[in-house]
C-alpha cells in the first residue's frame, strides 16, 4: 500500500550552515540535524527566531555529526521543550560534549538576546541524558515499516548519511560529505537504490587540487615562510580541519620535508577534541592506524608545541620566527586566531594560510577576496600579509566528487533536494545533475515542505 512522508527544509536552505530538517512519516516527528546559522559571526540572530515547528511535538533528533552548524541549535530545542530521543554514531555523541560546551562558553554571555537562558550546563545535561549512540550500518527500527542506519560520510570523524527506509522506499539525508581521500578517514561510503535524496552542495560549482597538490602547495607554503622568516598563522576548525593538518604535518616532518621550526597548536578545543579521536582510532582509516600503532603520539611530533593557558597563547609573539602558528576558528570569526590575525597580517614577510571554506561576509571570505582593511575585535587591521588558499583541504566533496556521489544511486532516484550551499553553489549543483544524469533535481526554500510517495 502506498504512503507518504512529508519533509519541510526549516534550515540549511540558499546557505552552508543552519542544517535543519522536518521528516514527518508514520506519524513521527523527526529531525536531521539542529545548526547554527553561521555568517559573520558565529551564531547570526535568525538562530534566535522560533522554529518553524513545536520543539515539544518532536519525537527523535538525528545528528549526522559533530560540527556545530549541524548540532548547535539543540540547547535552544531542550529550552523550548524537545524531550525526545537523540540518536547519532558513537563518535558524534562523544564530540558533542565539548562542541556544545564551547558553544556555550561563548554564547552564554550574550545575556542581552537572553541566550544565557538557553546556553545552560543543564541544557546540555538534559541533552546528553536523551543521547544515544549507535554503530555504522547498525539497523534501528522506529516503527513497523521505518528503519534508520547511519552510512559513513568520511566527513569528520563519526559523520553520517542517515538513511530511512520506510515501506520499502529509501530516503537519504547526506549530511555533510567527505572529500575522499581523506588522511586520517575511510572513503565515503557507496549507496544504490535510493529513491530520495537530500545533499549537501558547498562546493557544488567548483573542484579542489588534487591530494598530491594539496600536500605540495603546503609544503611550499612553509618553505616559503621560513625563506622569508615570517610566521604562517592557519586559522583551522577545532574539529577535524586541525586533526587533518598535523597529520600532515607529522608525516612532512619525520620524513624531514619542511626545515625545523616551532609549530604551535594555539586552540584548547583542538587539543580536547584530539583525545576523542585517539578514543575511536578503529574509525579512522587504515594508513592513520597504521601510523598510530608505530607511533603512540600521532598528533605530538618533533617542534609541535600544544598552548593550553591563555598566558601560554600570548608568549607565542615572543618566540622568534619563523614559526607556525595554528589555531581556531576557521573563518575568522572568533577563537584565538583573530589575535594572531590582528598581531601579524599587517607584517608582509608573514602568510597567512586559509585551508578551509569561508562563509559570505566572513572576516576569513572578506580577506581571501583581497581586501586590505578588515576589522578584527573592534579595529581595522591592515592586511599586507601574503595569503595563500589551498581547497585540497576542503572537508567537503568538490562539485565532480558530488555528481559521481550521485552517479551510483541515479537509476533509482525519483527526487534530488540539492540543500547546504550558497544559492550560486546549489544552482549549479542542480543543473548539473539535471543536464549530466537527467535527474530530477531542484534547490528548495527555507520553510518549504515536500511530500513523497513511498
Amino acid at each position: 500500500m502506498q504512503k507518504t512522508a512529508k519533509i519541510t527544509f526549516c534550515g540549511g536552505t540558499g546557505s552552508v550552515t543552519g542544517a535543519n530538517f522536518l521528516l514527518e512519516v508514520d506519524g513521527k516527528k523527526i529531525l536531521i540535524d539542529c545548526g547554527l546559522t553561521q555568517g559573520v559571526k558565529l551564531a547570526d540572530d535568525i538562530n534566535w527566531d522560533p522554529f518553524l515547528y513545536d520543539p515539544k511535538d518532536v519525537d527523535i533528533l538525528f545528528i549526522t555529526h559533530a560540527h556545530v552548524d549541524h548540532l548547535g541549535r539543540v540547547p535552544k530545542l531542550i529550552h523550548e521543550g524537545f524531550r525526545g530521543k537523540i540518536y547519532s554514531t558513537k563518535p558524534t555523541m562523544a564530540l558533542a560534549f565539548p562542541m556544545l560546551e564551547d558553544t556555550t562558553n561563548i554564547l552564554s554571555s550574550k545575556t542581552d538576546l537572553g541566550l544565557d537562558k538557553i546556553y545552560t550546563p543543564e541544557n546540555i545535561k538534559i541533552a546528553l541524558s536523551f543521547w544515544e549512540g549507535f554503530d555504522y550500518n547498525q539497523k534501528i527500527q522506529i516503527t513497523s515499516d521505518l528503519y534508520i542506519s547511519f552510512l559513513n560520510a568520511g566527513h569528520i570523524l563519526g559523520s553520517a548519511m542517515i538513511l530511512f527506509t520506510y515501506n520499502g522506499k529509501k530516503i537519504l539525508f547526506t549530511g555533510d560529505l567527505g572529500n575522499s581521500p581523506s588522511p586520517l578517514l575511510p572513503d565515503t561510503e557507496k549507496v544504490t537504490g535510493v529513491d530520495y535524496l537530500i545533499m549537501e552542495s558547498v562546493y557544488g560549482d567548483r573542484n579542489h587540487e588534487s591530494r598530491d597538490e594539496r600536500r605540495k602547495n603546503l609544503e611550499e607554503a612553509i618553505e616559503d615562510n621560513y625563506k622569508r622568516k615570517g610566521t604562517l598563522i592557519i586559522p583551522t576548525f577545532s574539529l577535524e580541519r586541525s586533526q587533518e593538518l598535523l597529520f600532515e604535518l607529522n608525516a612532512l616532518v619525520e620524513n624531514n620535508r619542511i626545515p625545523m621550526m616551532p609549530i604551535f597548536l594555539d586552540s584548547p578545543l583542538a587539543i580536547r577534541l584530539t583525545e576523542v579521536f585517539k578514543q575511536f582510532k578503529s574509525y579512522l582509516n587504515e594508513n592513520a592506524q597504521k601510523a598510530m600503532h608505530h607511533d603512540k603520539y600521532l598528533f605530538d611530533f618533533p617542534g609541535l608545541h600544544n598552548t593550553l593557558k591563555s598566558e601560554e597563547s600570548k608568549m607565542i609573539n615572543s618566540v622568534p620566527n619563523p614559526k607556525i602558528v595554528i589555531a581556531g576558528s576557521g573563518m575568522s570569526t572568533g577563537g584565538r586566531i583573530v589575535h594572531h590575525e590582528r598581531h601579524y597580517l599587517p607584517d608582509p614577510n608573514n602568510t597567512l594560510l586559509l585551508t578551509g571554506y569561508q562563509a559570505v561576509g566572513t572576516p576569513g571570505r572578506l580577506i581571501q577576496e583581497g581586501i586590505r582593511t578588515v576589522r578584527i575585535t573592534g579595529e581595522d587591521v591592515v592586511v599586507r600579509a601574503r595569503v595563500v588558499t589551498i581547497t585540497g583541504y576542503s572537508g567537503h566533496k568538490d562539485s565532480d566528487g558530488l555528481l559521481n556521489f550521485v552517479e551510483e544511486m541515479a537509476e533509482t532516484l525519483k527526487k534530488v533536494f540539492v540543500v547546504m550551499g550558497e544559492p550560486k553553489s546549489a544552482m549549479f549543483l542542480t543543473q548539473k545533475l539535471r543536464d549530466n544524469l537527467g535527474i530530477n533535481a531542484y534547490a528548495p526554500e527555507q520553510g518549504s515542505s515536500v511530500t513523497l510517495e513511498c
